[in-house]
């Protein structure tokens, strides 16, 4: 595990953004992993500016998102797909049919978890898996006591996730409380993997996250285990590192 100290959200996410430039200019075809949330904003805004300044073409980028509400369609702002395509998407020239997130409005979504997974499987292995970090320790969806051989699967969203995305809504009842996910086993896959986490409210989360046990109530902390993993964090993020 790498750990990448910097000074604030701003050079986090020029940081990441720099990575993900590199990684696709040096790709002939480059398989992404997004995450939402207010985290990787500034990483996608960074991404939106480099595109826009020439220095970067997704034509040859194909993405998968880790999430997605189960009940909100595309259209909804508060679904992910709305997200990806406000905050990304629909400013740079990825093709659409290469922006993956799942259907969280399917008819079945347990068969929706398996076509996801499999239409990963089918295009190859993620090159590139960014994640952000929950204060409870989850990865996508993945909350604390989710078994680390899971795959893309539907979950029941605990109150601290509820809690913490209410921020996003007009009112807390309005948050979905289930949510189709990516599974740490499928996230685990990922050839490369750079976490990103900022401000003192991820602290305490970090600390657990590098010097904690590897424990499945704790899932972020599955991330010990693989070959290339990245952690990038602010000085506030990192102020309970020893």
């Amino acid at each position: 595990m790498k750990i990448v100290k910097v000074k604030d959200y701003q050079e986090m996410s020029e940081w990441a953004s720099k990575q993900v430039i590199d990684k696709i200019k040096a790709s002939d075809q480059f398989v992404l992993g997004l995450a939402t949330g207010s985290t990787p904003e500034g990483l996608y805004q960074n991404l939106i500016d480099a595109y826009k300044e020439q220095e970067v073409s997704f034509k040859n980028v194909i993405t998968f998102n880790l999430d997605e509400y189960i009940g909100l369609g595309a259209d909804n702002p508060n679904s992910y797909r709305y997200f990806m395509d406000e905050k990304l998407f629909n400013h740079i020239d990825i093709d659409p049919k290469h922006a993956h997130l799942p259907n969280g409005v399917a008819t079945d979504i347990e068969q929706e978890c398996k076509d996801y997974e499999a239409l990963i499987k089918e295009t190859g292995e993620i090159d590139l898996q960014i994640l952000g970090l929950g204060v409870n320790g989850h990865i996508g969806f993945n909350e604390p006591g989710t078994s680390f051989s899971s795959r893309t699967q539907m979950t029941d969203l605990v109150e601290a996730t509820i809690e913490a995305n209410s921020r996003f809504f007009d009112h807390k009842e309005d948050v979905p409380t289930q949510a189709i996910t990516m599974g740490i086993k499928s996230i685990m896959e990922s050839n490369e993997i750079i976490l990103l986490a900022s401000g003192e409210n991820k602290a305490e989360a970090v600390k657990q996250l590098v010097e904690g046990e590897v424990t499945e109530d704790f899932p972020a902390s599955v991330l010990q285990k693989h070959p290339q993993v990245t952690i990038v964090i602010d000085e506030a993020a990192a102020s309970l590192l020893k």
